[in-house]
């Protein structure tokens, strides 16, 4: 059986980026070949996707000519003595391992095989993600355009050099989790207004979700929304008020310099 896509590790984010590749036109499933040492877990996948799995990395870096490396960082170097001799210039591997740079996967994969390095986020697994790439000196254009092909199948992509990778763990990495404290902090509020709990966070969460629905789609410029919402005299007004009165633009900057340093040291 012909192997198209393999996967190190076959995980959350790695079920993410499979579900993306399902979208594909002329997808086979049979096609796709993953590493995975629970039982249970690759005969889950092999039930919900029909894919096939293998317990041995090794059988994917044989097979397989475009693989995800999917594994925990701290499992990375094990895996890799075990498939750097395997690998060759026929061979794209891309990373969604957080803070391993690019030289450290040449390091420890060789020098031959092609790279792409992708930040990606945990909306992959509502087909909603952004993921960042940023290719290899020896990646090619094509292996670039393949790699968003497969991921902008479960949301958005964006090419960005390295450098930029740290900022990019702190807004879109991390982010979700910001969000998700924001929705928190609307959410207590509404029920502190008398909302009951289940309503504060369906209109918190549908608000948040509308918004960002309607800005990208119309494209909007953000001051000239906020404007156009916060009506002079208006209830909007009087909340703006409050917030750009307080250090809440300055606490998110905070936030993402805190996140992006931590990425830094991560990285070392």
């Amino acid at each position: 059986m012909k192997t198209s896509l393999g996967f190190f590790g076959a995980g959350k984010m790695a079920e993410g980026i499979l579900a993306a590749a399902a979208c594909q036109k002329g997808f086979d499933p049979q096609t796709v070949l993953m590493a995975e040492k629970i039982p249970a877990r690759a005969q889950e996948l092999a039930k919900r996707y029909h894919v096939r799995t293998t317990p041995d990395v090794k059988d994917v870096a044989r097979a397989a000519r475009v693989i995800f490396l999917a594994v925990r960082p701290q499992d990375l170097a094990a895996l890799a003595a075990d498939v750097k001799p395997l690998l060759t210039a026929k061979t794209l591997v891309v990373s969604i391992a957080a803070g391993k740079s690019l030289a450290t996967l040449r390091k420890l994969l060789g020098t031959g095989v092609r790279l792409v390095r992708v930040m990606p986020n945990l909306a992959l697994r509502a087909r909603e993600g952004m993921c960042a790439i940023c290719p290899a000196k020896n990646a090619t254009p094509a292996d670039v355009k393949r790699v968003a092909k497969i991921l902008n199948g479960a949301g958005r992509t964006v090419v960005l050099p390295e450098k930029c990778f740290d900022a990019v763990t702190a807004l879109s990495g991390s982010g979700p989790a910001f969000f998700a404290f924001m929705e928190q902090a609307m959410a207590a509020g509404g029920v502190k207004l008398g909302l009951p709990k289940d309503a504060a966070r369906l209109l918190a969460e549908q608000t948040m979700l509308g918004t960002a629905a309607y800005l990208r789609q119309s494209g909007a410029d953000l001051e000239t929304f906020i404007s156009g919402v916060a009506t002079p005299g208006g209830t909007t007004a009087a909340g703006m008020d409050v917030l750009r009165a307080s250090d809440f633009a300055s606490v998110v900057a905070a936030t993402l310099k805190a996140a992006s340093d931590r990425s830094a040291e991560l990285g070392k």
